[in-house]
């Protein structure tokens, strides 16, 4: 019995872009194209007719933005799970478009290979964001997450103090040599916290586990790394 194939739907307006994007997926077994938008407006348009799996989605658009299309997307409960695409992501829209229910972000120059993880860790329920180091990003991120009205409403997911502390820690980019050092605990202890936690929240790196805790709120007060 054959796999059934995930649908696509692109979005951007510029079209070689799109119709290179397409020769790229359907170089993929089990990946297809249903459609392509060129504004904001189409891209609504599509995502009800063509009730697509993905919505590969260009921040930058014509008629709506990105941004208000996700918003959009979010009112009426379509359910699509929404990769944004960008040539330079800025730290307020990352975060922005995590809270309005994207489940990543992927730079429109990164490989393939990359491309189809980001869909597949996207559908298994994982938050997906180009390979980016949790210290270069996340001061900027915290920041813009503290303003009044971005935060969504808070939940535990089953998390001990302990497991909170060290998610707390991460998101200060420190190390795991580093949090063994500051809750005196061995390495190895820290990497099971680090093991639980990735299970508890279905996050997969130290990223994925950052931006997550971000967009939940999760961390009320963070101390950054010095080291």
């Amino acid at each position: 019995m054959q796999r059934e194939r995930i649908g696509i739907l692109i979005a951007d307006d510029q079209p070689s872009f799109r119709q290179g994007l397409r020769r790229v997926l359907e170089t993929k077994p089990g990946f297809r194209v249903l459609g392509e938008a060129a504004d904001g407006e189409q891209t609504l348009e599509l995502a009800r007719q063509l009730e697509p799996k993905i919505l590969l989605l260009d921040i930058r658009m014509p008629k709506l933005s990105g941004l208000e299309v996700l918003r959009e997307l979010k009112s009426s409960a379509i359910p699509i799970r929404t990769l944004v695409l960008t040539t330079a992501p800025e730290d307020e829209q990352l975060v922005e478009a995590l809270q309005l229910d994207a489940r990543g972000i992927l730079l429109k120059h990164a490989p393939a290979d990359l491309l189809f993880k980001g869909i597949r860790s996207v559908l298994a329920g994982r938050f997906w964001v180009c390979h980016e180091s949790v210290s270069t990003r996340v001061q900027a991120l915290l920041e813009f997450n503290t303003r009044p009205g971005t935060r969504p409403s808070r939940q535990k997911f089953g998390l001990s103090e302990s497991e909170t502390e060290v998610i707390t820690l991460i998101a200060g980019g420190y190390s795991n040599q580093s949090i063994a050092r500051k809750l005196t605990l061995s390495e190895h202890a820290v990497k099971h916290y680090l093991t639980n936690i990735f299970d508890k929240l279905g996050v997969s790196n130290r990223l994925e586990l950052v931006l997550f805790s971000l967009y939940h709120h999760l961390n009320d007060k963070v101390e950054m790394s010095t080291d």
